[in-house]
């Protein structure tokens, strides 16, 4: 029953549908419509005024026309909007990295100390401004997408934000301790500075002074005298004789680096005994002390080369002796020529031992080095005048024998040279 109803419709179709075509010539046309089957089954056709063939396809050409420009339209924002992700992908991947290796630059290298705190402040700073490029790119990259209808992911944004954010922190704490260190580092520079002008000053006052020659000495007791080679005539001569003592104190400044034994920094002769005070270390023997031909060994280093000072003391009483150096008492006794007086009217010769009073001296004896401030006192001094002469707070000259250029004499090519003798000790040491 089914296959009969749908055969004529079929039928009422194909003769609605001639119908049509057998119209066309009088302007008119029939549209067919299917009906159910409990409707009426004519064929109820409204006529509509026909249009031109030329019109529809001008319509239709339009509408193609238009469709496609949206569909161009939509592909080109498809396209923009999928190369502003992948740009921003690539920008975001980049601020990473850069985040890593500014890391990495913390760790190895910023949390050493710059040789140039100006360089690397100046690399940061490069590094700070790059990023702040970056970011201002992206801001103006949301602002083309934003005018485009393209959505700028607010998220990326705040993200690189605040990584430069936190950048430029890590940056600043490190200019500030980077700046501190350059402040330190400049306090410490000019103290030092200033020292080694000082002593750059004093040096060449000193140069100016030798350069002067035979323009006399700065005070009368600022010279020294230089005894260069192991010879037999090469000494000095104190004008003044001793006169009879009880007790005396003797106080030098000298410096040798001679080897084996410094020789003979000063000996006093008198008739009928040639040894009657001398100071000697000969060969590999200890530095002795010789009063009236008798001999007691003193605990003294002085053979380094550097400036030391020197005091003996001694009493007729008990013979009672001390020895001094660099004003610290190393030794001391007694018994050493009790109750013996120094004779006066002797030769009192510095850098030779004499085997006859005032001659007959032995090269193999000689003292090598330089020798300043030999004073002589007719008694004990206190310990505490011969620390402060040895440690330049005080200077004390002898009331027996004083250290002055008018009372010392130089003889077989021995000679006297300005002594600023603490600056002196002070460029040794």
């Amino acid at each position: 029953m089914l296959h009969l109803i749908a055969g004529l419709i079929c039928v009422y179709a194909l003769t609605c549908v001639k119908m049509v075509y057998g119209q066309n010539e009088k302007g008119e046309r029939f549209l067919c419509t299917a009906v159910s089957i409990d409707k009426d089954t004519s064929c109820p056709v409204q006529s509509l005024p026909f249009q031109s063939s030329s019109v529809q396809e001008e319509e239709l050409r339009n509408t193609v026309m238009q469709l496609r420009e949206i569909i161009l339209q939509q592909k080109e924002t498809i396209v923009n909007q999928l190369g502003t992700i992948k740009e921003l992908t690539s920008k975001l991947s980049r601020c990473e990295s850069d985040s890593e290796t500014f890391r990495k630059i913390n760790k190895d290298t910023m949390d050493d100390v710059p040789k140039d705190p100006n360089d690397t402040i100046d690399v940061l700073g490069k590094t700070m401004q790059g990023l702040k490029d970056r970011l201002e790119n992206l801001e103006q990259q949301q602002m083309r997408a934003n005018i485009s209808g393209v959505s700028f992911p607010n998220e990326l944004r705040n993200l690189l934000q605040r990584r430069l954010e936190d950048l430029e922190n890590q940056l600043l704490k490190k200019v500030n301790e980077l700046e501190d260190e350059k402040s330190q580092l400049y306090n410490e520079t000019v103290a030092h500075r200033q020292r080694t002008d000082n002593t750059l000053n004093s040096l060449m006052n000193r140069i100016s002074e030798l350069e002067k020659g035979g323009a006399g000495f700065k005070s009368p007791e600022n010279f020294k005298i230089s005894l260069p080679l192991r010879t037999n005539y090469l000494f000095g001569q104190v004008k003044k004789s001793l006169p009879e003592m009880y007790a005396f104190t003797v106080c030098m400044w000298l410096k040798s680096g001679s080897s084996p034994g410094i020789g003979t920094p000063f000996s006093y002769g008198v008739p009928g005994q040639a040894n009657e005070i001398v100071l000697i270390e000969w060969g590999h023997n200890p530095i002795e002390l010789l009063i009236n031909d008798k001999v007691v060994q003193l605990p003294l280093s002085l053979s380094d080369g550097r400036w030391h000072h020197v005091c003996i003391t001694w009493t007729t009483r008990d013979g009672l002796w001390e020895a001094y150096q660099d004003g610290q008492r190393l030794g001391s006794g007694d018994n050493l020529a009790p109750w013996h007086p120094i004779k006066p009217g002797g030769v009192l010769i510095l850098g030779q031992e004499q085997d006859v009073v005032g001659g007959r001296f032995d090269a193999t004896q000689a003292f090598v080095g330089e020798l300043s401030h030999f004073n002589i006192w007719d008694r004990v001094l206190r310990s505490t005048d011969i620390i402060a002469m040895s440690n330049c707070s005080s200077y004390m000259p002898g009331n027996v024998v004083a250290w002055t250029d008018s009372n010392i004499e130089v003889f077989g090519g021995a000679s006297k040279l300005p002594l600023e003798l603490c600056e002196d000790r002070l460029f040794d040491n």
